[in-house]
């Protein structure tokens, strides 16, 4: 343990306490925002826990245990949002893609998506860009937050990406690889129950998929287990328990949760968002407004597309107005504080001028894939199949494509 890192880590808490309360509540309960960020990021970092690790750590070492963990993250939080749409839906809600002014919307449902060929390319691409990247939209704010430097890098590159989409989206809106697609939401087909039966179904084949593919490297010798690191793992306490002590501090604050145990917080964390905020869990758009803002400071603001105009408007107007940005810094932050108060924060500057490509390459295909795809590994996958979203189940598809594809090119560039 290392006390100035502690101590930094309770600045930090009693600094986000100020923030939380000199935020403007005057439109959303951004305090909340805060908070619930800074709970995701804790939670992330604890658990070394990520979305784009489910894809590469299996591909790599065969190990599935995060994959596992990540499809029973998905089956809880799916069983809690259905119990909130159903009681919305009782009271005359409807999903948000159908809603007139002034109708009651389901909460979450603004992350029911067109199903489309958009959808598929935009994963695809969002897949090959979080493999180069070492890391998905949420996984890139946990890694800044860890002070991982290549992390500021993919994060610059991610919204320039997310700019380019910006510019583009009336093209892609008005294409044939966005018109030719459905927006479904899974309990107007199916009901209530039978959305939860399909997607505990489709879950539980994924699980089994996984297990099977684990023995299959098992028997080709080519399985890694994933293992903790020795300061992450528990310390067996030497007789009578003592509060203050350094072996409970250990436990309580240093070593690593077990995948599983980030699955059942986050499951927690995403209903409470949705209950709570009436939205969904997303965290790309804000990307493109940070990379904006940080052009406009430098002088480049003569921007002529009318959508990226409209999204300087909203920069100048505060990034700390936008929700998702406060969220977002909340997760950064909630990650600073795992780390710190285990002692193992330190900025990492360990990579080379073939990796900032990579990063750069990476960041800005994540940035357009997912506006492409309307959406990141968190808001079209995870808040798109959780909200009985058709798009999440097209979305996984094409991220898991996209994942294998920059597994298998990310590999061959660094065998070389």
């Amino acid at each position: 343990m290392k006390k100035s890192q502690t101590i930094i880590a309770v600045v930090i808490l009693v600094l986000m306490g100020v923030l939380a309360q000199n935020l403007d509540t005057s439109t959303t309960n951004l305090p909340l925002f805060l908070i619930t960020g800074l709970m995701l990021g804790y939670t992330l970092t604890r658990s070394r826990y990520g979305f784009a690790g489910g894809i590469r750590k299996i591909y790599f070492t065969g190990d599935g245990a995060l994959t596992k963990a990540l499809l029973l993250m998905f089956a809880l939080s799916a069983l809690g949002t259905a119990g909130i749409h159903f009681g919305a839906a009782q009271k005359g809600a409807v999903a948000a893609f159908k809603a007139v002014e002034g109708q009651m919307i389901i909460p979450g449902t603004g992350h029911v998506q067109i199903a489309s060929l958009a959808t598929i390319i935009g994963g695809i691409l969002f897949g090959v860009g979080m493999i180069f990247g070492g890391g998905c939209a949420s996984g890139t704010l946990t890694d800044t937050g860890e002070g991982e430097i290549k992390a500021l890098i993919v994060t610059f590159f991610f919204g320039i990406g997310g700019m380019l989409g910006i510019a583009h989206s009336n093209w892609w809106n008005e294409s044939v690889f966005t018109k030719v697609g459905k927006t479904v939401y899974l309990p107007d087909v199916l009901g209530y129950i039978g959305s939860v039966v399909l997607t505990l179904v489709l879950l539980g084949i994924l699980y089994i998929i996984t297990i099977k593919y684990e023995e299959k490297r098992k028997r080709e010798g080519t399985f890694v287990k994933d293992e903790f690191e020795e300061w992450q793992k528990p310390i067996k306490a030497d007789g009578k328990f003592k509060l203050f002590s350094s072996t409970t501090y250990h436990n309580l604050f240093v070593a690593r949760w077990p995948f599983m145990t980030g699955a059942f917080i986050m499951s927690v964390l995403f209903v409470f968002i949705i209950n709570s905020s009436g939205a969904s869990w997303g965290a790309s758009g804000p990307y493109a407004l940070w990379t904006m803002w940080l052009l406009d400071k430098i002088g480049i603001d003569s921007w002529t597309n009318p959508a990226l105009v409209k999204t300087l408007e909203t920069v100048r107007n505060g990034l700390l107005k936008d929700p998702v940005t406060v969220r977002n810094l909340g997760i950064i932050f909630g990650s600073s504080i795992s780390m710190l108060l285990a002692g193992k924060f330190r900025f990492n500057f360990h990579f080379n001028f073939k990796d900032v490509i990579f990063y750069a390459i990476g960041g800005v295909l994540m940035g357009y894939g997912a506006r492409v795809a309307r959406g990141c590994n968190v808001g079209a996958l995870y808040s798109g199949i959780c909200n009985f979203s058709l798009s999440g189940w097209v979305f996984l598809v094409a991220i898991t494509l996209g994942g294998i594809i920059g597994s298998s090119l990310y590999k061959r560039a660094f065998s070389k």
